[in-house]
């Protein structure tokens, strides 16, 4: 991948960390949580047929997914044949990479999620989640999106998947963004969680993928370099 393209990609990342701390300033967070959510709390907090189809099965297929790029790295199948072992093993690091580090993320906040608030039914207050170690009086550890990150935990491997399966790479990126946002809204409806923290998390994995192939460039780039200097004949050859 030209190093151009790297740095429109960190520029877009740029562009993408501003417009979702714009959000943050305007402070919209809290009226579309009341869309779905009163002083009785969010109907569909509980609901079986909602959970069902929108928490519990997404998950599990997610995990099976990961799994599957797991096992992949040493038995491909599918488009993973036509990807190198170093190519697929950076797919399911940065995969599984992007999820842990929303759960880190998650563990280490103190904001508590959007029924956990007093306006309803819980007792928190609200507090954003820039107010690193404010507590509002719930439970927290609510931001940033875990359940989001099932999918967009997949946009981190886009970068690789680009560069080594550009036939699918188009498929992977709506399929990744299109469910991440599914699963981010649903919980919204549910009082899970802020719509900032679906942006935010689909913004943790995309940056995390980005870094993870930049530091992947930068490694092939030295090691490339070492070769030559350490045979002068081909690099005059060059």
């Amino acid at each position: 991948m030209p190093a151009w393209n790297l740095r429109r990609l960190g520029g877009l990342t740029a562009i993408l960390f501003l417009s979702i701390a714009l959000w943050d300033a305007v402070g919209l967070d809290l009226p579309f949580a009341r869309m779905f959510g009163s002083s009785m709390g969010f109907p569909l907090r509980s609901n079986h047929a909602f959970v069902l189809a929108f928490h519990e099965i997404p998950r599990t297929l997610s995990s099976i997914l990961v799994l599957g790029l797991l096992l992949g790295i040493f038995k491909p199948f599918s488009f993973l044949k036509r990807l190198s072992k170093s190519e697929r093993s950076q797919l399911a690091f940065s995969v599984l990479g992007a999820m842990l580090l929303v759960t880190l993320f998650k563990s280490m906040n103190t904001t508590s999620c959007p029924w956990d608030l007093s306006e309803f039914g819980g007792r928190a207050n609200y507090v954003s989640h820039w107010g690193f170690g404010v507590r509002d009086l719930g439970p927290g550890h609510c931001f940033p999106a875990g359940h989001a990150s099932s999918a967009f935990g997949f946009l981190a491997g886009w970068f690789v998947i680009r560069r080594a399966a550009p036939q699918v790479s188009g498929r992977w990126w709506v399929l990744s963004l299109l469910l991440g946002l599914v699963l981010g809204f649903s919980q919204q409806m549910r009082g899970a969680h802020y719509l900032s923290h679906t942006l935010w998390t689909a913004w943790i994995c995309w940056t995390f993928g980005l870094v993870v192939e930049i530091c992947v460039q930068q490694y092939s780039r030295a090691k490339k370099a070492s070769a030559l200097e350490s045979n002068p004949i081909q690099e005059s050859l060059q």
